[in-house]
């Protein structure tokens, strides 16, 4: 007799907020769900820059550009947030209308002597608890490939599977003196998970084989060869 075999249940990641938030704070979307409008536009091709030593290619044609604004979820602002930035970046105030706190401060002693100084470190507040199966975890980072021109938030790994509670998201305002307003929903952090068996493999570090070397060069060359190849070889190996 054939015993059929239990297909696992592909892992998943869980968003919950408290009772009262539900329906009111921005729900986070998938990545590839919020292209932004400028990539979105863009044409793959540049009809008026072909020529014979120019193909005309945009960056929307560039898989890994691509796939990495695509990977994980984006979180956004939970309300409208008015950021006043002043002296030259010293100063950062900022005002909201919602009944929960929604940008805090930290010290600058708590980063000195960090690239960004003197610009003060102040944290978005997030109402949402992020849970994920057993062995994973999640990379928190600016949204990538979307620069915003007004702030930007500091890169943490967090053990999700079992820190399961709020987490906050500290920035660096860098954007011009003035009063900024970020609108409800503004992406302000991509979530990537990951599996952390996976995220501190060995290495090793030599010279290639000749296997390598001839797979190399031939990988490079059918690339640049054929419009699109990369896109079908990566989908093909997933």
């Amino acid at each position: 007799m054939k015993l059929s075999l239990l297909k696992r249940p592909a892992p998943r990641i869980t968003f919950t907020c408290r009772p009262e938030d539900e329906s009111v704070i921005t729900p986070p979307v998938r990545a590839k769900t919020v292209l932004p409008e400028w990539f979105r536009k863009l044409p793959a091709v540049t009809e008026d820059k072909i020529s014979p030593t120019d193909s005309g290619l945009t960056v929307k044609r560039c898989m890994p550009f691509l796939d990495a604004m695509m990977a994980g979820w984006v979180i956004g602002l939970p309300a409208t947030v008015r950021m006043e930035i002043a002296d030259g970046g010293r100063t950062v105030n900022c005002g909201w209308d919602f009944d929960r706190t929604l940008v805090s401060n930290h010290a600058t002693h708590q980063v000195a002597g960090n690239p960004r100084d003197p610009l003060p470190p102040c944290k978005f507040h997030n109402y949402w608890t992020i849970r994920t199966p057993p062995g994973w975890s999640c990379l928190f980072v600016s949204p990538l490939n979307r620069p915003n021109g007004l702030f930007e938030v500091v890169a943490g790994v967090v053990d999700t599977d079992t820190y399961q509670s709020e987490i906050h998201f500290p920035f660096f305002a860098t954007g011009p003196d003035g009063l900024h307003v970020l609108e409800r929903g503004t992406p302000i952090v991509q979530v990537i998970p990951f599996r952390r068996e996976t995220s501190d493999l060995d290495g090793d570090i030599r010279s290639e084989t000749a296997e390598e070397q001839t797979a190399r060069k031939t990988i490079f060359r059918k690339s640049i060869a054929s419009e699109g190849w990369y896109r079908k070889f990566a989908r093909a190996q997933r």
